[in-house]
């Protein structure tokens, strides 16, 4: 079946000697692509370009059945990045989110809302300087549509149960999230993107922030891996 979809690229690992496996979020779900000859041709509709991670793509592909590569008709860059590709730091968190995401969507099923939390949230990223904090807030905002956001009913709680995703006033036997972490785990649950500037966080408790958070993942989400970039991106963001 053709058909027309946003899409955002979230990975395209090389296949042979010319062609591509490009696997892309779109508004149908997550799909996988063969991009065949894509890296010969330089006459063709599709360039290589188009395909590094988190591209704003508006795509006519041929669907398959699930489980199935699919194929790529014509693409065009709907949203071009500037600072996105030439700024170091906002590169390397680009390569951190599209690795969380390639690890965290699963579904080949339609979820407009979270397609549209992508978009809107890359773009914000792209215009905005104050972005230290950026990853952290993505992360946590990713989850309410991934159905593990913290439960918040009794945020005034002293602890955060990371497997049961609820604040609670009893130690918990498993991981858990208090002090000083919780604290400023608390502060992003009341922060959006606008006000990402408020947030104080000194190196190190970002970085405890960072792990607290991917560990709430690996919790969350069976076989979820830690981002390859990670290491770069703590570095970077110090």
């Amino acid at each position: 079946m053709i058909e027309k979809t946003r899409a955002i690229v979230l990975s395209s690992v090389r296949f042979g000697d010319t062609d591509l496996i490009v696997k892309c979020y779109t508004e149908t779900g997550v799909r996988s692509y063969m991009l065949k000859n894509i890296l010969r041709s330089k006459k063709g509709k599709l360039k290589k370009a188009y395909f590094q991670p988190l591209t704003l793509l508006e795509i006519t592909a041929r669907h398959n059945n699930k489980g199935r590569l699919n194929y790529i008709n014509d693409a065009s860059v709907y949203f071009i990045y500037t600072s996105l590709t030439t700024d170091v730091i906002k590169q390397s968190i680009a390569i951190f989110l599209s690795e969380v995401l390639t690890g965290a969507l699963r579904e080949e099923e339609p979820n407009p809302q979270l397609y549209r939390f992508i978009e809107a949230a890359l773009q914000w990223l792209e215009t905005h300087d104050k972005i230290a904090n950026f990853h952290l807030l993505f992360l946590l905002n990713l989850t309410r549509h991934l159905g593990f956001y913290p439960e918040t009913r009794n945020i005034n709680a002293s602890y955060f149960n990371i497997e049961e995703a609820y604040f609670t006033d009893t130690v918990p036997v498993s991981a858990f999230i208090s002090g000083e972490n919780l604290i400023a785990f608390k502060t992003l649950i009341g922060t959006n993107f606008d006000a990402i500037d408020t947030l104080k966080l000194h190196v190190d408790l970002r970085q405890k922030l960072l792990e607290i958070l991917l560990s709430y993942y690996e919790y969350h989400l069976p076989g979820f891996k830690r981002p390859r970039s990670l290491d770069i991106l703590k570095g970077l963001l110090r």
